[in-house]
């Protein structure tokens, strides 16, 4: 009998919660053990029929597992995504087809019931595509080198008539959910959270596995009163061999639904004594930030890379559900190996609303699920997948017809990493 015959890939039961975790620690390079806290933690939010083990024996061997979002598409529309994290083989047991079993389970549970996409963050870029996955938006982490930044340093706070203020973990819970309902319904790519979100990110509920250091908060209100801006931030202590300050300012994440709420607390970050540098955290890769500045170099991009992937379980309704700034008809040949999504497809969109249906006509572009996937949000562009091979044009110039009903203004963004 193989390796791959002597294991057994279903959903865990409540009892087999800790083994899980343990072998969920392991995949992630983590001590292995399992505490009381982490394991009410986790047993607290798990459901175990969405969870996922492959078990050798008694012991856990590989994890997986999946929880429902909500998604936003180009136009503010929200679709029902199938979330996956949690991904894990133990190295004892790798290639054996274990992630693909689960995953395999999990997208049909998924398309069953009728989730239109599938979502997750891939901590390595060749192992997703496999299932149909593409990346959907990307991210970039700038570093602000704070004295070249051409600020004036006596600047101490917003010039627009509005305000900020240091708040706490208790006041950014009562405000920062409706703040980051506006944010996600005004842009691509992000998703929801939940309150455990809120709860985890501002002390309320501290993780055994993450040690809890209490950050600062700065809050912006326009000159109306109204939040517009929240931001979560970090500083070492760090002094140069002369007595000068030589501290950073780690963001943990920033929202803002204005320009100017977004100027502001950059602007803020940049004024604090003693800080001679901002990382930003995770950021949008076309984000206004080094343009607040009156020298935008002073701002580098120190990381930039994919974000959030997505696999597309119903293309109609994905096709339908965002807004088109031109108006156009295509057809689409979509390959899927696991057949979920394939078919042809011919979409006829346009400012008022777009249909799609499955068709016989002549394809126009034929692709992948996965570079669908890419193309969906906005961000990537079928010219340059077909320059690279992996669109293919059935009817020449299909390819910019594509892009120019598909590529948005402004790029996606995924803010959370789940």
């Amino acid at each position: 009998m193989s390796p791959r015959d002597t294991t057994d890939v279903r959903a865990i039961t409540e009892a087999e919660i800790a083994d899980w975790i343990r072998a969920l620690n392991t995949g992630f390079l983590r001590s292995p053990a399992v505490s009381e806290r982490e394991l009410a933690d986790r047993s607290s939010y798990i459901v175990p029929e969405r969870t996922l083990g492959a078990f050798d024996g008694a012991r856990c061997v590989a994890t997986f597992r999946s929880f429902p979002q909500e998604l936003t598409v180009v136009g503010g529309a929200a679709v029902p995504a199938d979330a996956i994290t949690n991904v894990t083989v133990t190295a004892t047991h790798r290639r054996r087809g274990l992630l693909s079993h689960m995953m395999a389970a999990d997208l049909a549970a998924a398309k069953e019931r009728g989730d239109v996409v599938a979502t997750l963050i891939a901590a390595e870029y060749p192992i997703y595509g496999r299932y149909g996955f593409g990346p959907a938006t990307s991210t970039a982490q700038w570093t602000i080198d704070v004295p070249r930044t051409g600020l004036d340093p006596r600047w101490a706070g917003p010039d627009d008539g509005g305000r900020i203020d240091l708040v706490d973990g208790e006041d950014v819970r009562k405000t920062g959910p409706e703040l980051h309902e506006r944010l996600r319904r005004a842009q691509p790519g992000a998703v929801s959270r939940d309150d455990r979100w809120w709860q985890a990110n501002t002390g309320a509920l501290v993780l055994d596995r993450s040690p809890w250091t209490e950050p600062f908060y700065a809050m912006y209100r326009s000159a109306e009163g109204e939040v517009e801006g929240l931001v979560s931030y970090e500083a070492d202590d760090n002094w140069g061999d002369a007595k000068q300050p030589l501290n950073t300012a780690d963001v943990n994440w920033l929202m803002a639904v204005t320009p100017r709420a977004e100027r502001a607390l950059w602007r803020y970050l940049c004024s604090i004594d003693w800080i001679a540098r901002v990382k930003t955290g995770w950021r949008a890769p076309d984000d206004l930030l080094p343009h607040f500045l009156p020298d935008p170099r002073a701002a580098r991009i120190t990381t930039q890379s994919d974000w959030l992937w997505v696999r597309v379980l119903d293309v109609v309704r994905a096709l339908e559900a965002r807004t088109y700034a031109g108006s156009g008809t295509l057809v689409l040949e979509v390959t899927d190996r696991d057949g979920l999504s394939a078919g042809r497809y011919a979409l006829d969109a346009g400012p008022d609303g777009a249909s799609c249906a499955p068709t016989t006509r002549a394809a126009d572009l034929t692709l992948d699920v996965g570079e669908l996937a890419a193309l969906w949000l906005g961000d990537e562009s079928a010219v340059r997948l077909a320059a690279l091979g992996r669109v293919r044009e059935e009817r020449e110039g299909a390819a910019s017809v594509a892009d120019a009903l598909l590529r948005t203004s402004r790029r996606p963004w995924c803010p959370d990493l789940f």
